[in-house]
């Protein structure tokens, strides 16, 4: 490898699996190859729905080995959950899975204390059952949040493990409802009210802050050459995707794909009106200042349940089989919690549609197609609403992550919002750590040199959009009805 290139492992964990790859960059160069990919399977246990972490960690352990050497190590992960450590920094029981039922309804109770426009007013965050917040006043009498010394969002329980450093990481720890997005701090006022002791989390980082040195006995097991720094990077997974939208300029709304489908803007201060509220938007912390402006929408895990139901059939015969079924003839709300939990969600979809009064899809191909134009039209919904709420046109869609390899459902977003669709990179998150840890390393500029580094570097895919737009807004206009 020559001397100008530089080796990052970007550790990347999802909510279905987990991945080591490996950037290499250099001066006008990005490359980024796969070193390990494992599965990330949740458990159900007596007591409910938790990730298996130790698991985990022996994943991100194999793929740092089979990385070999690197110049440093970013990791990233969906947001909310956590390990709670002991005095001894131990952790205690296996952390709790967001789809777990235990923070049914416990937002109710929160907002009696905080009502829920004033929760919006001082974080800006949208509800979601599973905040960190809700998880915490869900465990309010637990045996482990009162011997928990310390709380670590999975990043930085990973990072932890393997520098023996403890931190949070600010644009995971602004999914907890308890950061101010305006200071980029944390909300104490708020936190006193609802009596959430922030002495329990670690000291706030910010992406590019050192985060430690690999352990010695790490070192060891991956037989990598120290010292090897980890670097803190946007550690919640779309912080690191939204960073690696190959956009010129300001005028772009993103869909990050995957299990979910995050659509919105990149904004240079948060939204905080009631309208933004209702209409459940939520604003997360990015890079350089920015805030993500967007909203959750079910995404891929409709599909994915559906194919685990179906017997995991062969996805691209699939889709050409659904790419034949009538467009928009059944629609379903993409973000209607309804669809949260596991299991049975093509006999779910099919209940929705025929509460709804709407024909209903029976063939896999059928409910397929169901699932891609009901997400193309709460893509359409998203994009709209957020350059209305925040009073920032855009010219362009970027979706990045798996969805971007989905070429049917690029077209049909490209077609429901009415604008060109630029769809990559897949990896978005893995290169949006890889180009945080080289710019920590002086191998990268700022936002804008990225992004431009990207669009030279990598493959991407545009669609124009086509069909009649009035049969999208027919189609939404009969989903609001039913």
């Amino acid at each position: 490898m020559s001397a100008a290139v530089r080796a990052y492992a970007a550790v990347d964990l999802g909510a279905s699996s987990g991945r080591v790859m490996v950037g290499r960059v250099g001066p006008g160069s990005l490359e980024l190859t796969e070193a390990h990919r494992f599965p990330n399977r949740p458990v159900r246990l007596p007591e409910g729905l938790r990730w298996d972490v130790l698991g985990l960690y022996a994943g991100v352990l194999d793929g740092l080995r089979a990385a070999g050497q690197v110049d440093s190590v970013g990791i990233d992960s969906w947001a909310v959950d956590h390990g709670l450590l002991d005095a001894d920094g131990a952790l205690l029981g296996n952390p709790v899975h967001y789809r777990d039922t235990r923070t049914d309804g416990v937002a109710r109770t929160v907002w009696e204390t905080v009502p829920a426009d004033e929760l919006y007013a001082a974080t800006g965050l949208q509800y979601a059952p599973f905040n960190t917040l809700y998880q915490l006043a869900a465990a309010r009498n637990s045996v482990q949040l009162a011997q928990a010394e310390r709380l670590l969002l999975i990043p930085d329980l990973m990072a932890y493990w393997l520098t023996g450093d403890q931190g949070t990481e600010l644009t995971n720890a602004s999914t907890t409802q308890l950061i101010d997005p305006r200071t980029r701090d944390w909300a104490y006022g708020l936190a006193d009210r609802l009596g959430v002791d922030l002495s329990l989390f670690a000291p706030l980082r910010s992406p590019g802050d050192p985060a430690g040195v690999l352990r010695a006995e790490v070192l060891e097991e991956t037989g990598l050459a120290g010292p090897v720094p980890v670097t803190a990077v946007g550690s919640h997974d779309t912080a690191s995707a939204v960073a690696a939208v190959p956009a010129e300029g300001e005028r772009f709304a993103y869909i990050c794909t995957g299990t979910w489908s995050l659509a919105g803007l990149e904004l240079r201060a948060p939204v905080l009106t009631e309208e933004s509220r209702a209409a459940n938007f939520t604003n997360e912390l990015g890079l350089d200042g920015t805030v993500r402006y967007l909203r959750n929408i079910m995404g891929l895990w409709l599909l994915q349940e559906c194919l685990r139901a179906w017997g995991d059939p062969e996805l691209d015969g699939l889709l050409r089989e659904a790419a034949r079924v009538p467009a928009l003839r059944s629609v379903v709300d993409a973000g209607d919690a309804a669809f949260l939990a596991p299991g049975r969600m093509p006999e779910r979809i099919a209940g929705a549609c025929r509460a709804s009064g709407q024909p209903v899809p029976e063939t896999p191909a059928e409910i397929t197609r169901c699932i891609l134009d009901s997400l193309a039209l709460a893509h359409r919904r998203a994009v709209q609403d957020a350059q209305r709420l925040a009073g920032h046109t855009v010219d362009v869609v970027h979706v990045v992550g798996g969805g971007a390899r989905n070429a049917l459902l690029c077209r049909l977003t490209a077609d429901a919002c009415g604008l060109p669709v630029v769809a990559g990179p897949a990896e978005a998150a893995a290169l949006g750590n890889v180009l945080v840890q080289a710019r920590a390393h002086g191998l990268a500029g700022d936002l804008d040199g990225g992004r431009r580094l990207l669009r030279h570097t990598q493959p991407l895919a545009r669609y124009e959009p086509g069909g009649d737009p009035a049969r999208w807004a027919a189609a939404e206009a009969r989903l609001a009805r039913s």
